[in-house]
């Protein structure tokens, strides 16, 4: 699969020469929110990525100044109050897979983040591996607001494990606003900055980790993801035999004739 081929139909899809994709929510009347169909088509495209030789590093960001603002209360919410407890399965296991999907793809994913950022939208931020946020980002997983548990789309795995235990039961059991200085101060942003300069930002870091050893950059992730659950001793057993599969690279044969020749690498991703 070429990623620069894709033909998005719910929301914005590029991939540039560096191999950096975007990917933009594109419903800024509404700040951006998700529909059925944009949960599907998101899910399945993070799962063909790993097929993707030509997308390296994945932005995900919002228009119109808002990431997102969650499923969409008109053609989601008020659908699902109506619906018999199979096809309600069916619903919390797809939006279930989208974590899945982007937590499983190799590229790393960054969040640019601005204004909005609720319900599934935090959910989306929350898998991504890396988050830029502006100050007015404001990020709340409303699950209780609306009557839900707070555990939704794997938050109550995942959000402990990022901002700690503590802080993700109080987001989770009240549903209020995280601030950015809040997402900064916890670990969850990565760093802030001006909304003017965010996707430049964005575009910055991730045609830096694009230049970088990116089949490296899938081991990594994959451990980030299956270490959750192991001992230590089984952890570096893993990470032991992650490595040893990484040596046998021509990137590690790259870095390592650049450094005898006092050069910059230059990766190729294999």
């Amino acid at each position: 699969m070429k990623a620069r081929d894709y033909k998005a139909a719910h929301f914005l899809w590029s991939v540039d020469d560096d191999g950096v994709a975007t990917l933009t929510l594109n419903r800024p009347e509404r700040k951006n929110p998700l529909t059925f169909e944009s949960y599907a088509e998101m899910r399945d495209l993070f799962r063909v990525l790993v097929h993707a030789d030509d997308c390296k590093v994945v932005i995900v960001t919002g228009a119109g100044g808002n990431f997102s603002s969650g499923g969409d209360v008109h053609e989601i919410i008020g659908p699902l109050t109506k619906m018999e407890m199979p096809a309600l399965l069916d619903f919390t296991r797809m939006t279930g897979d989208l974590v899945k999907a982007m937590r499983g793809c190799p590229q790393p994913i960054i969040a640019a983040l601005d204004g909005v950022c609720v319900g599934a939208g935090a959910i989306m931020a929350m898998a991504s591996d890396l988050r830029i946020a502006t100050p007015r980002t404001k990020t709340a997983f409303l699950f209780t607001r609306v009557g839900l548990a707070g555990c939704d789309m794997g938050a109550c795995a995942i959000l402990p494990r990022q901002i700690g235990q503590g802080r993700a039961s109080e987001l989770l059991f009240t549903g209020r606003i995280m601030t950015a200085d809040e997402g900064e101060r916890w670990g969850f942003h990565n760093r802030l900055v001006e909304g003017e300069v965010l996707m430049e930002t964005a575009l910055d870091l991730a045609r830096s980790l694009a230049r970088g050893p990116t089949f490296a950059h899938g081991i990594t992730k994959n451990q980030l993801n299956v270490e959750w659950d192991m001992s230590l001793d089984a952890a570096i057993e893993a990470e032991a035999q992650a490595q040893a599969i990484c040596m046998k690279t021509n990137d590690f044969r790259r870095a390592y004739e650049a450094f005898a020749a006092k050069r910059e690498p230059v990766f190729e991703g294999n």
